[in-house]
C-alpha cells in the first residue's frame, strides 16, 4: 500500500503570489523501449488506479466478445460527463443486448458536468445510475455478460466470470499480479497494483502489445476523446491536441497516458488532489519531447479568488 516515503513534492499551488499548498506524489515515465526514463518518488508504489483501469477492463470485455462501434467502446473506457450525448450512448450499449438502464448495477449519481447536473435538478430529477460517470463501463459489462450467457446477477462480484476475466487481463497487461482488490466508487472491483504497472498496462494498449482487442480500444479512445471525458475535461483536451496519445484520468489524483511509439506516463498525487494532475502531466509530456504548447493553456489548473483567477498550480518536477 502507499507509504509516505514513496512520495516527493511534485506540484505547488500559488494564490495571489503566495505559495499556499505543496502536493506530494509519484510519477514514472517509460521510453519507447519500455524502460524507465524518469521517475519521481517510488515508481513501484502500490495504488488503486481507479478509473484509469477502465481501458484495461475494456480490453478484457472485447476479448470476451464485446463488439461495439468505436464511439460506444470509448464510452466503456470513460468517466463521462453525463451530458445527453453520453447518456444516449450508454442507452445504445444496453439496447444492443435488449436491456435498459434499470439493469445497471452502478451507484446512482448526478452528472459530473455542472451544467448537466443543474439541468437535472431544475427539472426535478435526481441521482440515477445512468447519469453516473461509470455507466458506460457498466453497460459494457452487462453486454459482455449477455453475449457470454453469464448471469447478470452479481456481475460486480470479484469471482463472477466477467470480473475474473478482467482481473486476468489487468495482471497480464500490467505484467505483475495485482496486490489487492477493493470496491470502487461505482461498485465494481478496484484492482491495486504498482504505478509502473499502470504505465506498462496502458502502454500495451497503445503499442499493440495487448493484441487485437487492445487495438480496438486504442482506436476508439483516440477517435472519440469526447466520449472518454467530455468537452472541457483535461483528459479529452489532451487526447484531442496530442495526436496518437490515449489517456485516462482516475479518482484520487491518478492519471496515465501512452503513445503509439511506446512512451508512457503514470502519476499519482498522494493527497488525492485532482488539481495537481494536469500541470504534472503537462510537465512530464514536455519532458519526453511532446509539444504541449497548444493544450497547456486549456488544461491549466487555475486558482480562483472571488470567482476570478488569482493563482495556479505548477509542477515541481521533472
Amino acid at each position: 500500500m502507499a507509504t509516505a516515503d514513496a512520495f516527493v513534492p511534485v506540484a505547488v499551488t500559488r494564490r495571489s503570489g503566495f505559495d499556499e499548498s505543496i502536493h506530494f506524489g509519484a510519477a514514472v515515465v517509460l521510453g519507447p523501449s519500455g524502460d524507465i526514463e524518469y521517475a519521481a518518488g517510488d515508481p513501484a508504489v502500490l495504488i488503486y488506479p481507479r478509473s484509469s483501469n477502465k481501458p484495461l477492463q475494456a480490453v478484457a470485455m472485447v476479448r470476451a466478445g464485446l463488439a461495439l462501434p468505436a464511439d460506444l467502446l470509448a464510452l466503456v473506457c470513460a468517466s463521462h460527463d453525463g451530458t445527453p450525448m453520453h447518456l444516449a450512448a450508454a442507452r445504445r450499449i444496453l439496447a444492443g443486448v435488449g436491456l435498459d438502464e434499470s439493469a445497471l448495477g452502478n451507484t446512482a449519481d448526478l452528472p459530473l458536468n455542472d451544467a448537466a447536473a443543474e439541468s437535472v435538478l431544475r427539472s426535478g430529477g435526481g441521482r440515477t445510475a445512468l447519469q453516473m460517470n461509470c455507466s458506460g463501463k457498466h453497460g459494457g459489462m452487462l453486454a459482455t455478460c449477455v453475449i457470454n450467457d453469464w448471469t447478470r446477477d452479481g456481475y460486480l462480484a470479484v469471482d463472477h466470470p466477467l470480473q475474473a476475466a478482467i482481473t486476468a487481463t489487468i495482471d497480464e497487461l500490467s505484467a505483475e499480479p495485482h496486490a489487492h482488490i477493493g470496491v470502487d466508487g461505482c461498485g465494481a472491483p478496484a484492482h491495486a497494483f504498482s504505478l509502473i504497472g499502470l504505465a506498462r498496462a496502458l502502454r500495451a494498449v497503445a503499442t499493440g502489445a495487448a493484441g487485437a482487442a487492445g487495438d480496438l480500444v486504442y482506436a476508439a479512445m483516440a477517435a472519440h476523446p469526447e466520449m472518454v471525458g467530455g468537452e472541457g475535461r483535461d483528459v479529452t483536451l489532451l487526447m484531442r491536441h496530442i495526436p496518437g496519445m490515449i489517456a485516462k484520468d482516475g479518482a484520487d489524483g491518478v492519471f496515465v497516458a501512452a503513445l503509439r511509439d511506446g512512451r508512457s506516463i503514470a502519476l499519482k498525487v498522494a493527497d488525492g488532489s485532482d488539481r495537481a494532475r494536469p500541470p504534472l502531466m503537462l510537465a512530464l509530456l514536455d519532458h519526453v519531447g511532446i509539444d504541449v504548447s497548444q493544450v497547456a493553456p486549456l488544461v491549466a489548473s487555475r486558482i480562483l479568488g472571488h470567482g476570478a483567477p488569482v493563482g495556479d498550480v505548477r509542477a515541481l518536477v521533472p
